[in-house]
């Protein structure tokens, strides 16, 4: 582990962290630029624990996991179940889109002050390649790239359990900075 991080295992639900004490994946969360990383955790938290208790959002129901949270940096997986798949018997392209905006939406919120919340304005994946339900994990990074007043930019890229791509694609992100 690095400077600055600590450990826990985490749980992502509906677009948002939730961290259960549970022994699934041990995630780092970079706790320098002041603990704005932690704070926003700590947030998303306490907003998801509601969530998972009520069986609600798209990670309760898609099993989207969060492993790994830093300053502009985020790294989700999903195990492809049957919830996921369409009638084709593959991941549909909308829970490959949505572990994408999940995973880039988290990546510019650890980067956002205290107090401000954001929405995703656009999204735009490019689909590679189809996925089976052949027991491989799919693992999304993502990184903010700007991060203004405004707006926030960032990109991602899914990879299966082999690291071939599946997915990447950006997002643009409406800053919602709280009146003044």
């Amino acid at each position: 582990m690095g400077r600055g991080q600590v450990q826990f295992t985490g749980r992502w639900s509906n677009g948002l962290a939730l961290f259960a004490r549970e022994e699934e994946a041990m995630t780092s969360i970079d706790t320098h630029s002041n603990g704005t990383v932690a704070t926003r955790v700590e947030e998303l938290t306490a907003v998801f624990e509601r969530g998972l208790q009520e069986n609600l959002g798209v990670g309760a129901s898609l099993g989207i996991r969060l492993e790994t949270a830093g300053d502009g940096y985020t790294r989700y997986y999903l195990d492809p179940n049957p919830a996921t798949i369409n009638a084709m018997f593959t991941v549909h392209g909308g829970v490959i889109a949505t572990l994408m905006d999940t995973a880039m939406g988290s990546a510019v919120f650890t980067k956002l002050g205290d107090g401000v919340a954001y929405t995703t304005l656009e999204l735009k994946v490019n689909f590679i390649r189809s996925v089976t339900l052949d027991g491989s994990r799919l693992t999304c990074e993502a990184n903010a790239i700007h991060v203004g007043r405004r707006t926030a930019t960032a990109e991602g890229r899914i990879v299966d359990a082999n690291g071939k791509l599946i997915a990447h694609g950006s997002t643009t992100i409406l800053v919602l900075n709280p009146e003044q």
